[in-house]
């Protein structure tokens, strides 16, 4: 099994984000997107909850995706 991370502040999702976890799936058995707060940006377009359920409806149709939060990496 191997497994990829694509961290990011998606904020917002583009379709730049979309491509790399499509592309990175097709490479891996699981893509663990990784949506963290950017420290540097005093203020965010989106809630974390919000970019999470954006990216896991963008990414519904790729089977080996996970959404995860992370407070930092």
């Amino acid at each position: 099994m191997s497994i990829a991370l694509c961290p990011g502040s998606f904020d917002p999702v583009t379709r730049g984000h979309l491509d790399i976890i499509e592309r990175t799936s097709r490479h891996f058995s699981e893509v663990v997107v990784a949506v963290i707060r950017n420290p540097q940006k005093t203020q965010s377009l989106f809630s974390l909850e919000e970019r999470q359920e954006m990216l896991r409806e963008v990414t519904a149709h790729l089977p080996n995706i996970r959404i995860e939060f992370f407070k930092g990496l």
